[in-house]
């Protein structure tokens, strides 16, 4: 859409919320394990959750055991803002199969089907290595359940994006959701708007098709630098 870098307080918002993950734990003020236990193919494990030299580390890996870990992380029932721009820098995975992602989602988006008193699940940037070398992916569901409904999958393609650090954001309003690639504004969606709050989630996903999964070079690993959230006063 542009290639104009998005200032978020020159468009007046103020910085509410961060975490730069600092120290060698994650801070349970901020963050927990999110759906420990079986997901799909894999087992979300605390094993797979690492904090060192400033990153949060989420890994893809196999146990000694031979059981494929995944990890996720979500900020439910600890923040839980309704609009704002969030932005998260890191680093995705390496290989395809697993995917990173990070996300915010409703925790009542399987009670109703009306995105504006139950929410949304808003897809900021997953990478499926399997489209491209340089792509990241958006969406939007709502309406879990027998009828639940999404917005076409978007594709944000910058040269360079699977290797090194680039920042993937959101700008979230009443009226429209605007997905972000290293600042730049990609996509803008007018459906599907969550007027409640919601929560902020990372995780390391994986597919069902064991094709797909055979394509996983393991350990791999998904690497988050920073994450910010802004509103506006």
């Amino acid at each position: 859409m542009s290639r104009t870098v998005f200032e978020p307080r020159a468009h007046g918002y103020r910085l509410v919320w961060e975490d730069e993950f600092p120290g060698t734990t994650l801070d349970r003020s901020k963050w927990k394990p999110r759906s420990l236990g079986p997901r799909g193919p894999a087992f979300v494990s605390e094993e797979a959750i690492e904090v060192r030299d400033g990153y949060l580390w989420l890994w893809a890996k196999k146990d000694a055991s031979g059981q494929m870990l995944a990890s996720a992380v979500g900020t439910m029932d600890k923040f839980q803002p309704r609009y704002g721009y969030f932005e998260c820098r890191a680093q995705v995975q390496k290989s395809a199969g697993v995917w990173s992602a990070f996300w915010i989602q409703s925790k009542d988006i399987a009670k109703g089907e009306d995105p504006a008193v139950y929410g949304a699940e808003i897809d900021i940037m997953e990478c499926f290595r399997k489209l491209g070398p340089d792509i990241v992916s958006h969406n939007v569901h709502w309406a879990y359940g027998p009828n639940q409904k999404s917005t076409r999958g978007m594709q944000s393609t910058l040269k360079g994006l699977s290797t090194g650090f680039h920042t993937f954001g959101l700008e979230w309003t009443p009226d429209k959701y605007v997905f972000f690639v290293d600042g730049m504004p990609f996509y803008e969606a007018r459906i599907g708007i969550s007027r409640i709050p919601e929560y902020l989630i990372l995780s390391m996903e994986y597919p069902n098709n064991p094709e797909e999964l055979a394509r996983t070079l393991f350990p791999d690993v998904f690497v988050v630098d920073w994450v910010r959230v802004w509103q506006k006063p």
